[in-house]
């Protein structure tokens, strides 16, 4: 019952509607199922499918609300959660900031249902372990890796009028390589909507070759240097820094968006001029549904155009409050960049640092998005255009905000998701000054 047709979704919202007896109710379908397999030390570990569907039924007297859930769709389990919710609701304070539910949006759907992903077998999914596994082994390395795929479907009704119903599919793969010795160490990650575009044999040799260059790693004095941030290295600082694209947290002076006497920088110059972000969910290469959590149609939107800063999100209090339109809260980020890979950057580089990726990233200043992290998994020493040597990882310092003032360049986008949230982004490899590594880890 997991993935419930659009008929069969609608009869169960509409009666979730109708059994209402508050001012007002919201009604959301949801259902999944989820396939996995994971791997370590060259073996699969676990590996199994997940299938749920869940209802949640959110009801308002005046500014009063109450939320109930369940996982029963017959008549007398409907009913309960309906009036489970509405008791709820009469037991709660009122909420100053009350918003009634979403009025009747039109939405033009987006691409985010693929056949051949929601068709993954179990065969397919051991053949991706498999081949990532014989890979490593023919070169006396160590897999640790993990696939997991799912198709799914949302649907949600108010009293309101508002209604969506679109089914959506994806799939992610990761995989780290270690030699024997645990002294280098390489990954590789994916993040696709058509599984027909993926091949693991393809794939595992990054991992591979990074983990081989990586092995007997240098220590490097940490300072400031040029660096090279593969799209996986750059996605986590980024995605921290659209957490703080709140207007209300710029206006209150909670943001690095903020402006000294009150208010936001809109239109102000934030970013080097090559910098452009946009959402999009109908973008092919990273679609989402064309609806926010409260069901507020999403739009094709600059957030930052030529390094200035063009869009907000605002809530629907916020924008109500300030004179405001509210629209869909972004479910993508597009970067804009050239058509160069990341080793077309590494040959015009004279000297540098190369990132893998990035991890264990922590905020140290919200005002300035100030972060903290490591880098791990292949960290290379890059001289004369070419990779000369593996370096120790570091520890760094950097604000995305700084970092995106510090570009030498950009390559090629491409998808990747977002390490604190599940943003779907399509990232360039960035060619970086500056950038500030403060300490060596001994992790590989």
């Amino acid at each position: 019952m997991s993935i419930l047709t659009e008929a069969a979704a609608k009869a169960i919202l509409d009666k979730v509607v109708r059994l209402s007896k508050a001012d007002e109710c919201t009604a959301r379908l949801t259902g999944s199922v989820d396939g996995n397999v994971r791997f370590a030390l060259n073996n699969v570990s676990t590996s199994g499918v997940v299938s749920d569907t869940d209802l949640v039924v959110q009801v308002a007297f005046g500014k009063r609300t109450g939320v109930a859930t369940i996982n029963s769709f017959d008549d007398a389990s409907l009913e309960r959660v309906v009036r489970r919710a509405e008791e709820l609701a009469r037991l709660a304070p009122e909420n100053p900031e009350f918003m009634p539910a979403v009025e009747k949006q039109a939405f033009k759907p987006s691409p985010t249902f693929n056949p051949a992903t929601a068709a993954i077998t179990p065969e397919f999914r051991a053949g991706v372990a498999a081949d990532s596994i014989a890979a490593c082994k023919a070169d006396n390395l160590v897999a640790a890796g993990f696939l997991q795929d799912g198709q799914r479907f949302e649907a949600f009704a108010n009293s309101r009028g508002n209604y969506g119903y679109q089914q959506a599919s994806g799939m992610g793969y990761t995989c780290t390589v270690r030699t024997d010795d645990g002294h280098g160490s390489g990954w590789v990650g994916r993040s696709l909507g058509d599984a027909s575009r993926f091949d693991a044999k393809r794939d595992i040799d990054i991992a591979v070759r990074k983990a081989r260059g990586s092995a007997g790693a240098k220590a490097l004095e940490p300072g400031k240097y040029t660096v090279i941030l593969e799209p996986a290295a750059s996605a986590g600082l980024v995605s921290f820094m659209m957490n703080f694209f709140d207007a209300r947290q710029a206006d209150e002076g909670r943001s690095f968006l903020s402006k000294k006497g009150g208010g936001n920088k809109l239109g102000q110059q934030v970013y080097d001029p090559r910098v452009n972000l946009r959402a999009n969910p109908w973008d092919a290469d990273v679609p989402v549904m064309p609806w926010d959590d409260e069901g507020l149609a999403r739009e094709d939107m600059p957030i930052v155009q030529d390094g200035k800063v063009v869009a907000l999100d605002y809530s629907r209090y916020w924008a109500k409050k300030n004179g405001k339109r509210a629209v869909g809260t972004p479910g993508n980020l597009i970067m804009s960049g050239g058509d160069k890979s990341t080793a077309d950057l590494v040959r015009g580089t004279q000297k540098g640092v190369l990132v893998t990726r990035t991890w264990y990233i922590r905020m140290v200043d919200p005002q300035t998005v100030l972060l903290t992290g490591l880098t791990r998994d292949g960290t290379f020493y890059i001289e004369d255009g070419e990779i000369k040597y593996p370096i120790k990882n570091f520890r760094f310092n950097e604000s995305p905000v700084i970092m995106l003032n510090n570009i030498e360049e950009l390559g090629k986008p491409v998808r990747v998701q977002g390490d604190e949230s599940s943003m779907l982004m399509m990232l360039p490899p960035m060619k970086l000054r500056d950038f500030t590594f403060t300490s060596l880890s001994d992790a590989v």
